[in-house]
């Protein structure tokens, strides 16, 4: 039989996918490294079993402890699954702007999570760093992971990862695309690769708010790069030892509008489901497309699975509130997708009482009064109401009598904003003028569409 002993077994071996319409103006191969095909659905799980390993043959990792690590929920995750195998206990801490759905992952894995604030200083006591490490110095056989610092981290990604962007590739490669948090996988990975061709560039995805970039190319740490940003997975306020800049030729930032547009574009244009540090990474790449020619082979590596944003990038009303939403406002064409049947409307030779019985029949306040197959007035309620009033044998006239003005008449390109210029002229509604016939819009069909 062809089995796991157990979850932690199928870590690793994740395939590479070639990207077509997302990088379509870009001249190169560009090859996805899709990690969500591991148990945890991140890399993460990959250094996440490596530290463990290591820490139990050093003996820091002893049978029924506890482990501890601040997380932003993927390195949690691998933890966590790999604790529930081993018999040990998870304790994590993480920051408020991660997504719902790491936090609940991690709860339902049994790890206890606690959430701390984003927007204070790393040797700030309330920051996840400085309560996890408070957390080990408080909790009996406890030993905390570290995965910023815990050069298993890198080592995970060169005994692994790195070997298999080569093998797959077929030493191919010229580029290696990573967003950068802890530094695990570019620093792992991306030695890995120059030792086989060290003409591999090594390109590392920043994001605003963070020190990478500049410490890349200044030597300083420069705390006024340092603010608070929404950009999930990459980027940090500190140096973590597994950044390794001598590796990384090159830092590209991207902002956290794009990251969380191109997370969506990924999944909606390749079919790949992935998270917000893929986004990032896509994002980047296009940006450096004029540092690339036909021949190049770069490897992007999608991090973590798209179900851990579902509240946040793949959110309409959250990427609206952030101003982060494209949305192609709707035409009048667009607006009168759907509809079937012809437009409710009379005759200019037919009776007054024939247009009072479609108004009721279809419940509508307005009607096109049509001679020829082109509108030429317009009966309403109100005018109907006022004609009666004066004298009821009006119904039998014919409905030119008392029609008013024809409604507007745009065509089906119209925008948004044409529309409701007209409506604003006091009219109730505007006629479309279609190849065959006539559509209609009223103020409520816009209703929700103005932004």
């Amino acid at each position: 039989m062809k089995i796991h002993e157990n979850i932690l077994s199928t870590v690793g071996n994740t395939p590479m996918v070639k990207l077509n319409r997302i990088v379509a103006d870009l001249p190169c191969t560009v090859l996805a490294k899709v990690e969500t095909f591991n148990p945890g659905n991140s890399i993460k799980d990959r250094m996440a079993l490596k530290m463990i390993a290591d820490a139990e043959k050093s003996g820091a990792l002893k049978p029924g402890g506890t482990i501890i690590e601040g997380t932003s929920g993927n390195t949690g995750m691998g933890l966590a699954m790999a604790a529930i195998i081993k018999g040990y206990k998870c304790i994590f801490t993480t920051t408020d702007k991660q997504s719902k759905e790491k936090v609940d992952a991690l709860r339902a894995f049994g790890a206890e999570v606690i959430v701390c604030p984003t927007n204070v200083d790393p040797d700030d006591p309330r920051s996840y760093y400085s309560v996890s490490s408070r957390l080990v110095n408080e909790t009996p056989n406890s030993w905390k992971a570290n995965q910023y610092d815990n050069l298993s981290n890198g080592q995970a990604h060169y005994e692994s990862t790195g070997p298999e962007i080569w093998d797959q590739t077929d030493g191919r490669i010229t580029h290696l695309v990573v967003g950068v948090g802890t530094g695990g996988t570019i620093t792992g990975a991306g030695r890995y690769l120059k030792e086989k061709n060290p003409a591999i560039k090594v390109w590392g995805i920043d994001t605003y708010g963070s020190v990478f970039k500049k410490y890349k190319e200044t030597g300083i740490l420069d705390p006024n790069e340092i603010y608070p940003y929404i950009t999930e997975g990459i980027g940090e306020d500190m140096l973590p030892e597994n950044v390794d800049f001598s590796l990384i030729d090159h830092f590209e930032k991207v902002t956290d509008r794009d990251a969380a547009i191109y997370t969506r574009k990924i999944t909606r244009e390749e079919g790949i489901f992935v998270g917000n540090s893929a986004g990032a990474a896509m994002v980047g790449l296009i940006q450096m497309k004029d540092k690339l020619k036909p021949s190049d082979v770069v490897v992007v590596v999608f991090h973590d699975h798209g179900t851990r944003y579902l509240g946040k990038m793949f959110n309409d009303d959250w990427m609206r509130e952030r101003g982060f939403l494209v949305e192609a406002k709707p035409t009048a064409g667009d607006l009168l997708k759907g509809r079937d049947g012809e437009l409710v409307s009379v005759e200019a030779e037919e009776p007054i009482l024939l247009a009072i019985e479609r108004m009721r029949a279809h419940n509508i306040d307005q009607l096109p009064v049509m001679e020829a197959g082109v509108p030429v007035g317009t009966i309403t309620d109100a005018r109907l109401f006022d004609a009666i009033l004066e004298d009821s044998d009006v119904r039998l006239q014919k409905a030119r009598v008392i029609m008013d003005k024809p409604l507007p008449v745009v065509g089906p390109e119209a925008t948004l904003e044409e529309i409701t210029k007209e409506l604003g002229n006091g009219s109730q509604a505007v006629l479309v003028k279609m190849q065959e016939r006539y559509g209609i819009i009223t103020k409520q069909d816009i209703i929700g569409k103005l932004k």
